[in-house]
């Protein structure tokens, strides 16, 4: 567990008491105990406050905070406050500014505001953490610490440039190499100095955010900055490390935020915690898919959710109040996917600056007679009587589909060819497909060992790694199943094009070679027609946004293109490699096909659903100690019937047993533990 000073799901969220009088947090002591919160995080932008000179520190606030807090059976989640600095630091030590996308130096203000590779940043902050650490090293209160606050922003000033070319240096070691690497021989780019190179952006190569003259400069960037980051992240920790070793250190990241490569953050993380803030709309396989990352990104395992909102948010176009019910639907599908702690921003509503609209457990009003409230409390009462139960369950997912930032920089930088191509929403086809069949899906990284699934699914796999194919080669050969789709095995790390065929490393496990890849208008389809079922596949299914003109060679042809010039070419083949099978899927197709050929693939391994639920109930499983527990989550508007099968439950929330039949309500939650398989 987390910490075993609090064995159960941790219940709480973000607290600032620095914003609010005495009279105030007594009312907040009440009411915390009427909800059932029993961690709260504290400090988390609290740097001026706490350091108000260059030499002098204020804890005393802090002080009585955490042991007022502990008094009345709140621990804390204790935040370094780093995430935004104060404003003397930036009127003495100005390299502590960032300078933006397009060549500005900022001015102070906002968060998220501190260069990472300013020394002056890097020297407070690593002193700030090891002041806390020594501080409150001993204080029963602290399960946790929490640093700085979702780290992201890129910066561009001469600090970040310097440290560029160092990483550089590392990197490659000479400019004879990073010259290939990057094929500087195009446009007259060769660098004959160190110095010669400057940061990538609207100033020199770069427009638009994502547009790029040169690939390999600009994904480097992404990688420099990506690190820079997690540096200073690790200089806090090792601070907090010193003094406090065996306390968990963890940073709340953004699921699938763009900017930073989470899978190599979370290996510096004791902890992954991160902050899940979905729309009204959003679909709920998408909120699925990115708790599934989040445990994916430590091998599958359970992370925090720190924040979420009870009710609305403040900074979406249009701030919806999360209906009746909702906010216990969606923290019960976080623990569903791993999560061990239910957690908000923020406790109480703060009444000014730019998220006095951002919903709390505790409103405006101030007291416990609201629905919110209600239903907070209502969550809380659950939590304690679910107690450890939950605590390091496991997935036991046979399914995995590889997600990787790198790919994802490099397509997002590639010109051409088709600006509908969308390396997540790709991913979320493949996912929500398992998700409406019931199959329990991990989201892992490249580098994760294969070998515990039987089905791996790379969608757009278009840079391929040293090693990666061969690791694929040798999982398919053993037995298992793989599958890639169009654009991909284009480019090796560095984004220089594999020669000899598209899908380059991957070619010999897919049996296939693609020559073109044409990119489809907006309004265009193709057809894939099956040649004759096979499985759940029948008949022609609609394909677009690319379409790869591809020819087998040794593959099987499972479906041809119905038009266009490449008509009867191969869209979808099956290549026996070894023991297993390794599928190319040629385009982009609906999703009535990647549910027939996700069960077909799953069906060969006799793969099953969780429960065989109706279309919007959700079912999802974790694993403790042999012992499986199945929650059964109601998205929709209407109650649900959810057959059970043969399997006698009980529900952990109501303690009744459940058999043949399991009645969920509307936006309602089942958590079903398995006593035993009768005989009808």
């Amino acid at each position: 567990m987390i910490n075993a000073k609090l064995p159960k799901l941790w219940y709480g969220g973000d607290y600032n008491p620095e914003q609010w009088d005495e009279e105030i947090w007594k009312e907040d002591d009440r009411l915390f105990k009427l909800a059932g919160i029993d961690v709260a995080t504290v400090n988390v932008f609290s740097w001026a406050l706490n350091q108000p000179n260059e030499d002098t520190y204020h804890f005393a606030w802090l002080d009585e905070t955490i042991d007022r807090l502990y008094r009345n059976g709140v621990y804390v989640c204790l935040a370094t406050s780093t995430g935004a600095h104060p404003a003397w630091m930036a009127r003495k030590y100005p390299d502590i500014l960032r300078v933006d996308y397009e060549g500005r130096k900022r001015k102070f203000g906002g968060r998220h505001n501190s260069c990472p590779n300013s020394p002056t940043y890097r020297k407070y902050a690593k002193r700030m953490a090891g002041r806390l650490a020594e501080r409150y090293k001993d204080h029963p209160a602290v399960l946790i610490w929490h640093v700085s606050n979702e780290y992201g922003g890129y910066c561009y000033c001469d600090n970040c440039a310097a440290a560029f070319r160092a990483w550089l240096r590392e990197q490659y070691g000479s400019l004879d190499a990073l010259n290939k690497a990057w094929n500087t021989r195009f446009w007259s780019h060769h660098f004959y100095d160190w110095e010669d190179i400057v940061v990538p952006n609207a100033l020199s190569e770069e427009w638009g955010g994502s547009r790029t003259n040169f690939q390999g400069i600009s994904l480097d960037y992404r990688r420099f900055q990506s690190d820079s980051l997690l540096e200073c992240y690790k200089l806090e920790r090792d601070e907090l490390k010193r003094f406090t070793p065996d306390i968990p250190v963890t940073t709340n990241l953004m699921g699938f935020y763009p900017e930073l490569d989470y899978f190599k953050w979370a290996k510096e993380m004791d902890v992954v915690s991160w902050d899940n803030y979905p729309s009204l709309d959003t679909p709920f396989s998408q909120t699925a898919m990115t708790h599934a990352l989040m445990r994916g990104l430590k091998n599958g395992q359970p992370f925090m959710l720190m924040e979420q909102t009870p009710s609305v948010q403040n900074w979406q176009p249009y701030n919806s109040a999360k209906r009746p019910g909702v906010m216990r639907l969606w923290s019960y599908q976080a623990v569903a996917h791993g999560a061990d702690t239910v957690m908000y921003f923020q406790l109480r509503r703060s009444i000014g600056a730019c998220e006095k609209y951002h919903g709390a457990v505790i409103e405006h009003v101030g007291h416990e007679h609201t629905r919110v409230f209600r239903e907070c409390a209502e969550l809380g009462k659950e939590l304690q009587l679910l107690g450890d139960r939950l605590l390091d369950a496991r997935s036991d997912a046979k399914v995995a589909i590889i997600f990787d930032w790198e790919n994802r920089w490099g397509i997002e930088l590639s010109s051409g060819p088709s600006v509908a191509l969308n390396y997540v929403e790709e991913v979320h086809k493949y996912y929500d497909a398992l998700h409406r069949l019931h199959i329990q899906t991990d989201m892992i990284g490249v580098e994760e060992y294969l070998e515990r699934y039987d089905v791996v699914i790379a969608p757009v796999m278009y840079m391929v790694k040293p090693g990666f194919a061969e690791r694929v080669e040798a999982f398919v050969s053993r037995g298992g199943t793989f599958v890639t789709t169009f654009f991909s095995g284009i480019v090796n790390e560095h984004d220089l094009v594999t020669l000899g065929g598209y899908p380059g490393k991957l070619r010999k496990v897919t049996g296939i070679w693609a020559e073109e890849i044409d990119a489809l208008l907006p309004d265009r389809h193709n057809q894939m027609v099956m040649r004759s079922p096979r499985g759940h596949l029948e008949g022609s299914y609609n394909c677009g946004i690319l379409c790869d003109v591809i020819h087998a060679e040794g593959a099987e042809v499972v479906a041809e293109y119905g038009s266009d010039y490449y008509r009867g070419m191969p869209s979808l083949t099956v290549n026996r490699f070894g023991k297993g099978k390794a599928w190319y899927v040629a385009s982009s197709p609906e999703a009535r096909f990647l549910q027939d050929l996700m069960r077909t693939i799953c069906d060969e391994h006799g793969i099953e659903a969780v429960l065989n639920a109706p279309c919007g109930v959700e079912t999802v499983r974790r694993v403790k100690d042999g012992q499986e527990v199945t929650f059964v989550l109601n998205h929709t508007a209407e109650s649900a019937a959810v057959p059970l099968g043969d399997a006698v439950y009980i529900d952990l929330l109501t303690g009744r047993e459940q058999r043949v039949t399991c009645e969920v309500p509307v936006h309602g939650v089942r958590i079903l533990q398995k006593l035993s398989v009768h005989s009808g």
